[in-house]
C-alpha cells in the first residue's frame, strides 16, 4: 500500500514537470530578450532583438508602461539594443512590448511588472523588525540550546523504545 501511495506521488510529481516542457520551449523560441523578466517600478528594462534585417542598424520599441524606446546597434552583430525605465507607481501585471524594424518587422513580448520589495522592517506586534546583536545572540542561543537537548534525550533513550 505504501509503495502505491509513493508511485502516485512520484508520478504526479513527474507529470507536472512534464507539462512544464512546452512552456519552456515556447518561451525560448522568441526574438526579442527582455532584461529583467520580472522587474519592479522605477527599474531599467534592456530590450534586445534579432527579428529585424541583418543591416538594420535602428528600430522603435514601445511599451505599455514606459512608453516609446528606440533600439540600436548592440554589441552583437544583427542585434538591436534598447532601454526604458518602468515608470514610479506602475501597477504589478503583465507589460507588451512591441518592437518596429526595417522594412515591415514588428515583433511584441511580455514582460512581468512586479511590485516593489517591502524596505525596512515588518512591525509583527513584538516592536521593532531591527534585531540588536543581543537578540540574535539570545535567539541562536535558545536554539543550540534545544538542539543539545534533543541529541541528549535521543541517546539516553532505552534501546528497546527506537523504533
Amino acid at each position: 500500500m505504501r509503495y502505491r501511495h509513493m508511485g502516485a506521488g512520484i508520478g504526479l510529481v513527474l507529470g507536472a514537470l512534464g507539462l512544464q516542457i512546452p512552456a519552456a520551449a515556447a518561451a525560448d523560441d522568441s526574438d526579442v530578450s527582455i532584461e529583467p523578466w520580472n522587474a519592479p517600478p522605477g527599474s531599467t528594462v534592456t530590450v534586445s532583438t534579432s527579428a529585424c534585417d541583418a543591416d538594420a542598424d535602428y528600430g522603435k520599441g514601445w511599451s505599455e508602461a514606459g512608453g516609446e524606446f528606440h533600439l540600436f546597434a548592440g554589441e552583437q552583430e544583427g542585434v538591436l539594443t534598447g532601454e526604458f525605465q518602468v515608470p514610479e507607481g506602475t501597477r504589478p501585471g503583465d507589460d507588451t512590448v512591441t518592437v518596429k524594424c526595417p522594412p515591415l518587422t514588428m515583433v511584441t513580448e511580455t514582460y512581468r511588472v512586479v511590485g516593489r520589495p517591502p524596505s525596512g522592517s515588518v512591525s509583527a506586534g513584538f516592536g521593532p523588525g531591527e534585531d540588536t546583536d543581543v537578540g540574535l545572540a539570545l535567539g541562536g542561543g535558545l536554539l543550540v540550546t534545544a538542539a543539545a537537548g534533543g541529541a541528549v534525550w535521543l541517546c539516553r533513550r532505552p534501546n528497546g523504545n527506537r523504533t
